[in-house]
This record gives C-alpha cells, structure tokens and sequence, in this order.
C-alpha cells in the first residue's frame, strides 16, 4: 500500500504503465463517454487493445467481450470505467485474470470520507495482496508518450505533438495527484517542453506519487522528474523514491501546493491527502537530492534545464551573462545577487576577446553588454561566446532575450552548437513572461539551450543545480549518534497525556548527551538559597510544576538572583504571582539554575505531523521565538550534517557567525545537538507530542539547554 510499504519496483509497474495490451472495461456507444475518449486518446498505440462490455458484441469495428475473464490473453492494463459499485468486483475479475494493473477513473471515495474511505481501503488492499497495482481512483489516468499509450478520458490535448518528437527531446517524467494540474502542465509542449510521461495518481490508494518517482528513476527515456504534490500518507517512503532517482542521475524538482490550513483542507477533500508541514517537506526534498520550488509556474522550466544540464565541473561554480542590453544584464544579475549565485569576472586573455570585438558603448565586464552590433555579428557572436564558454569558472552562461523572431532562429541554432561543443549549457530568460514566436520551440528542445520564462525561476534552477551535485545525500538508514533510551516509551506513557515537568524533561535529553544547564531542586525558600549558594551566585530561579510549562507567562522565573536573600525574597514573590496564575496548579518546588553567559539563544522542538511522524524544528529562540518565525522543520532523524544545512538556511544564520560582543558559536558543534535532540524525537515516536528547548543558549562552544518542555503523545498513530 501507499502508506508503510515498500516502494513499488520497476518491473512491478512496468505492465501497467508501459504496457503491450489495454483493455478498457465498460466502454459504451456514447459519443464523449469516458471509455470512448480513452480509446481515442490511444491513437498512436501499437499494443492490443481489448473492449469490455456484455451488452455489446462489437462497437467502433472492435469485438466487445462480455466479461475479463473471456478476454484471450490477461491485459497488461486494464482500465475501468464503470461506477463506484462495480469496482472491487471488476478487480476481483482481474486478479483471477492474472492481469499486470488497473487504472480507476470513478469518484466518490475517500474524498467523501465515512464509508467510502473504507471501501477504497478494501480494494486496494485486496489489489496489493494481489500484487496488481492501482492507479486512483479518482484519476484522469496516465500518458506515456514514449508509447503512444494515453490512458485517460480527457478529450483535446493534442497529444501527437509530443507522440511526434524524438525521444531524446521527451526529458521530463511529469508526476502529480491531481489530473487537472498535470493536464494543465503539460501544455508545455505547446512551448518546446516535451514529456516522457504525465502520471495522475488521484486518491492514491494503492500506487502513489512516491512509486511513480521511483517507476521514472528506473526508466530510459525519462532524464528528470517533475511532482506536484498535494500530500502523502508516508513521507519516508517519498524521501526513498527521491533519493533513488537521484542515485540514478535523475533530479527530482517538487511543488507542493497546500501549504497553509484552507489549502489543507482543501486537499483533504480532493484526494483524501493529509498535507504534512510545508516547510518539513522542503527539506525532506532537498536533503534527499532533490529540488523544491515554490512557485508551480517555474516546475516545467527547472525540471527541463536539470535534465539538459551536465554536473558543474570543479571550480565552475560561476555564470557568465551576455545581453545585448545593459538593461537585461541588470535584472539577471539582480537575480543572481538574489540567488547567491557568483558572476565572476572574464580573466585578461577573455576580456582581451571581447574588448576587441564590443564597441566602446558597450561592455566587456560580466554581465557583458555586447550590444546588437555583436549580435547582428555572426563571427563575432561566436568569438564572444566562446571566450565565455572556454573560461574554466564559467559552469553555465546566460544570454537573455527580447524577442523569439525568424531571424532568432538561427541565432539559437549557433548558440546550441557552441555550448554543446563546449560541454556546457545556455540558459535562455525571456525578458517577458508573455514571449512567443518562432523561435520559443526551437529553445526549448534543443539539446543544450534551457528556456526559462522568469529571471528569478532561472537563478533559482541555477542555484538549486550546484547544489544537488555538491551536496552529500545520506543513506536511507542514517547513523546515528546515539542509543535508543530503554523505557522512554513507558517515561512518556507515565505521564498520562500532561507535560512532563522541566526537570524530568531535561534529564531525558541528557540520556542523549544534550548539555542541559547544571540545577538543583528545592522545595523551600531557605532550602533554595542554601542550593544557590552551593552552585555559587548569581543564579535563575524557576517555578517546578507539571501544570505550568510556559513559566514566563506564569511569572514562574526569576533572573540573575546575586544573594541568598535575594533568592528567599524571590521564592515567596514567585509562589504568590504563579498562585494567582493558576491557583490549582501542582506545585514542587522550584529549580536553581547556574546563570548561563549571555550567548546566542536558539530554540529546539519537534511535533507530530501525519506525514513525516517526528518533525524536528530549530530556529533563533528566546522570547522573541513567535515574534521573529525564523526556524526551519525537518523530518527527524537528522544527521549533524543535515542539520547544519538547516541552521545555514535560516535567516539569522548569520548570527552564528559572531554578533556585537558575542564569539561565534561553534556550528558543528550545535549540529551535533540538534541531531542529538532529534534522534530523541524520532525515539519517542507517537509517544511524543510535541517538545520545546529554550533556549539553547550558545556561546563558542558552550552550549547548553536551559529549559525543556516534552507533552506525550497518545502513543499510536
């Protein structure tokens, strides 16, 4: 099944997604039904093609059998498309038939929830015991346009366009939960940007947008793979399917659409998805090799560039520009600046090319303004274009355009050639999102020229390219730094669902080797000075109570206390605000704590999510955590070195680095933490609801947790 299984293998899907034989199961006389549609869109199929349906024995000049079990062979997919009621039996029919799949156009399952949820539940797993895979219900089907085999009932796509090219131009398997969606993506090709296969999943009952990644990673045609993603029931299952098609050289670029509460909801009751974090499915996607971006329109443009481009080479991690304007230099190189992305400068023998060849109006400096004398230049486009390409730190080169016209063409043509000799790649941005003409097709399928229609799309891709061939992808199953805690599960259960106090909190994470701050408990005023007094002053007092695990609104904390009076004149203050607080509040004492230097104040929680199970968060803490919203989620476990790729993408980051009078915190050190903490958190399981450290206070290389709040979980899913 979809959730908690494996994934699904190559030659497990192959019968249903490439298959030789189709039989479409219900299709009737009526003009626009799905059945018909779907035959329709099977024009360029060279397989058998089989039509079921007992009240006919033939329509459309075909044979119409009346049952599966009377076909003559076990079709390799089989497509229902008859109501609700009469699915599981049709599946019973053809796990008897011993066929390879079957694709389910009907609605009204577990997007209605109750009784539905359950009877799509039950067909998918008698199809999964089976070892039959299913796609849908609730799906518009599937196209594999190596094969002509369009399997949906949509009608006017003009998929002969792309059953047309050559398969070298059919790059990009296209993947989504949503038919529509990948309907509407895939009129790409109308722009040059050809499909190896578009792949609906629907409600995903069976087979799900993690086994059709993990079906393209294994496929000839496909070189990148595009997904939109509502949800998934298992997001570790998503991460093994990512990080398989990145093992095989294929780039995975996600867009997940409901991001917020109303676009949650809204998934839920399209295709049943539970939505999961936002932020958690970002850096599951990009720790696994992948790409995340944000905005749907730039998917297409970012997967076709990640299928043309080859791996940077060392030391090429800059981007030359030529533009025929000092204008369109400017926005790409705002973008650049944007993206983090380096314009390094032509070295002298480069610059030499190009001064002898740009008119003094305009520039040799990156980005370099040729000027349309250049361009109107054929050899000295070429002189130019090569010196750029030749210069070892130029990985890519950008030339912005302003227009697709005839005379274009040719231009394109050339700067194909050049990159392709070079060994590298050209990324063309329209200056205009709305640009067409004759030379847009042209762009967009040549081998070694990438089409973006967004500067800030295009410096992202580029971006996000260094990246994925740079980074470290770690192993499905991580190391780890710790040992599981015996007993924590039954630690949590104890609790009875209410938070554990601070003290027992912090005693867990230091089984994990977390620093927790040196404390003592007291159960007095004169017990709490004689406390402070052995920890030597000055110290912080704090309320001990399993009722009160937001202490600063409690008035449950007390700083910088210098003297024994001090501390008894504190205590008593401290038990009357948090009385008037929460006046049945359990209360057992108070803690003294050694006052920790001034440092850098990061908070480290984790939460239960539907998708991802253990979330781990890290983020710039202290009171301000709510206002300042700057942290980032993961699903835990994390290695020390993913979480260094967190705190680095926090907008603070650059704190770490040292702030006013405060030393720079020992970064691999904090990693090393916040890995502890989240081996923690994926321990705990369901058994944990959510925990809270802050603030982890850092200063050089002390760090240490000053405060812990864990709340248990029910522990089940």
């Amino acid at each position: 099944m979809s959730a908690g299984g494996r994934l699904y293998r190559g030659e497990e899907m192959k019968r249903l997604l490439a298959p030789r034989s189709i039989a479409i199961v219900g299709i009737s006389q009526r003009e626009g039904s799905f059945g018909q549609r779907t035959y329709e869109n099977l024009g360029e199929f060279q397989g058998d093609i089989y039509f079921v349906n007992p009240r006919y024995e033939e329509l459309m000049g075909r044979k119409c059998y009346p049952s599966i079990a009377s076909l003559p062979e076990a079709p390799d997919c089989v497509v229902l498309v008859t109501a609700r009621e009469a699915i599981g039996p049709l599946l019973e029919e053809c796990i008897a038939k011993g066929c390879g799949g079957v694709m389910i156009y009907a609605s009204g399952f577990a997007e209605m929830g109750g009784d539905n949820a359950e009877l799509q539940r039950r067909n998918a797993r008698m199809a999964h015991d089976a070892g039959m895979p299913i796609i849908g219900p609730n799906a518009i089907g599937f196209v594999n346009f190596s094969i002509g085999a369009g399997v949906t009932f949509m009608f006017g796509m003009d998929f002969e366009e792309t059953y047309a090219r050559p398969a070298a131009e059919r790059r990009v398997g296209l993947v989504t939960q949503s038919g529509a969606l990948g309907l509407a993506l895939h009129q790409s090709a109308k722009h040059g940007h050809h499909l190896s296969h578009m792949l609906a999943c629907g409600n995903s009952s069976d087979v799900d947008v993690s086994d059709c990644i993990s079906y393209l990673a294994e496929d000839p045609v496909c070189k990148a793979i595009a997904a939109v993603i509502e949800g998934v029931p298992d997001g570790a299952r998503l991460e093994a399917a990512i990080k398989k098609a990145h093992a095989a050289g294929k780039p995975v670029v996600v867009s997940k659409v409901a991001r917020g509460e109303a676009g949650a909801a809204a998934a839920a009751s399209h295709t049943g998805s539970l939505a999961g974090s936002h932020e958690a499915y970002r850096s599951m996607v990009m720790r696994a090799g992948g790409v995340f971006v944000d905005e749907i329109e730039g998917l297409i443009d970012t997967a076709q560039f990640l299928a043309k481009a080859r791996p940077p080479v060392e030391g090429a991690e800059g981007v030359a520009i030529i533009a025929t304007s000092g204008g369109a230099g400017v926005v790409l190189t705002d973008a650049a600046e944007d993206a983090g992305i380096p314009l390094p400068q032509p070295n002298a023998e480069v610059r030499a090319v190009l001064e002898s060849k740009i008119p003094e109006y305009g520039s040799a400096a990156n980005p370099v303004d040729v000027t349309a004398q250049v361009i109107n230049d054929r050899q000295s486009l070429v002189d130019c274009i090569n010196a750029m390409l030749g210069q070892k730190e130029y990985g890519l080169m950008l030339v912005p355009h302003p227009n697709v016209t005839v005379p274009s063409i040719d231009r394109m043509k050339l700067m194909n050639e050049l990159a392709g000799q070079a060994g590298k790649i050209i990324a063309v941005p329209w200056l205009s999102g709305w640009l067409e003409g004759p030379a847009a097709v042209d762009v967009a399928s040549a081998d070694n020229l990438a089409v973006f229609r967004s500067a800030r799309h295009c410096m992202t891709a580029i971006s996000e390219w260094m990246r994925i061939h740079a980074q470290k992808v770690e192993p499905v199953d991580k190391p780890r730094l710790t040992t599981p805690s015996e007993g924590l599960a039954q630690a949590l259960a104890a609790a009875g669902g209410q938070p554990v106090t601070e003290r027992e909190a912090k005693a867990i994470l230091s089984g994990y080797g977390v620093p927790v701050i040196e404390e003592k408990p007291a159960a007095s005023a004169e017990a709490a000075a004689d406390m402070a007094a052995a920890l030597g002053f000055p110290v912080v007092m704090k309320i001990d109570s399993p009722d009160l695990p937001h202490k600063t609104e409690a008035g449950g904390i007390a700083l910088n206390l210098k003297s024994a009076e001090a501390v008894k004149d504190a205590y008593a203050a401290m038990m009357t605000r948090v009385k008037a607080y929460k006046a049945d509040a359990r209360i057992e004492g108070v803690l003294i704590q050694r006052m920790a230097p001034a440092g850098v104040e990061i908070v480290v929680g984790a939460r239960r999510d539907p998708t991802f199970g253990a979330v781990i968060v890290v983020g710039l803490g202290g009171v301000m955590v709510e206002l300042m919203r700057d942290s980032v989620a993961a699903p835990a476990p994390v290695t020390p070195h993913e979480a260094s790729e967190m705190l680095a993408r926090l907008r603070g980051a650059a704190v770490l680095d040292g702030f006013r009078d405060l030393p720079p915190v020992d970064k691999a050190k904090l990693a090393e933490v916040v890995a502890r903490v989240s081996e923690f958190a994926a321990d705990a399981g369901a058994g944990l609801a959510e925990l809270d450290v802050n603030p982890l206070i850092c200063r050089g290389d002390d760090i240490v947790a000053v405060d812990a709040l864990i709340i248990p979980g029910a522990g089940e899913d």
